[in-house]
């Protein structure tokens, strides 16, 4: 009896050894912060396309990750896309001439947000909470593309004739 409530405690402690494991492993695959982390400042941007851009979507500058994409939203004057990011504020020292391009990981790879920083002048303001980003580059969508090559090879065969 003593040896069966031994093995049972040792079996019992492996298993919840091995759910904190997957818990640990979870958390940073999903690459969830603290619960009390506030430490972002927002930055808006309007785009023309936005391609296939989700929300929790990267924001990168150089390859570093430096935020994410907190909210995508139709403005309802210009009908366009905004995208609001969260950015660190470790990285608060972006000028307003900075500008923002919607990339893709490799060929056909998840879609994130590129920020190329600015130059700063002598006058120039740092973003700061809530600023819009007024230099964008919109999203390459690939089937627009495949389209525009077809167009222009079907136009050219035409005017031969």
């Amino acid at each position: 009896m003593q040896q069966t409530r031994k093995v049972e405690l040792w079996v019992g402690s492996f298993v919840l050894a091995g759910i904190c494991a997957i818990l640990v492993m979870i958390f940073q695959v999903a690459d969830v912060k603290g619960l009390g982390s506030n430490d972002t400042y927002t930055l808006k941007a309007e785009f023309d396309n936005i391609g296939s851009l989700k929300v929790r979507s990267p924001v990168k500058v150089g390859g570093v990750v430096v935020g994410r994409v907190t909210n995508i939203g139709l403005d309802s004057e210009s009908l366009l896309p905004v995208v609001t990011m969260a950015v660190s504020s470790t990285y608060n020292q972006f000028p307003e001439t900075s500008s923002v391009k919607i990339l893709t990981s490799g060929l056909i790879g998840e879609q994130y947000i590129g920020l190329t920083p600015g130059f700063v002048f002598d006058d120039e303001q740092m973003l700061v909470e809530g600023d819009y980003i007024e230099d964008t580059k919109s999203a390459l969508v690939l089937e627009d593309l495949i389209g525009q090559v077809l167009y222009s090879v079907g136009g050219n065969s035409d005017s031969e004739e």
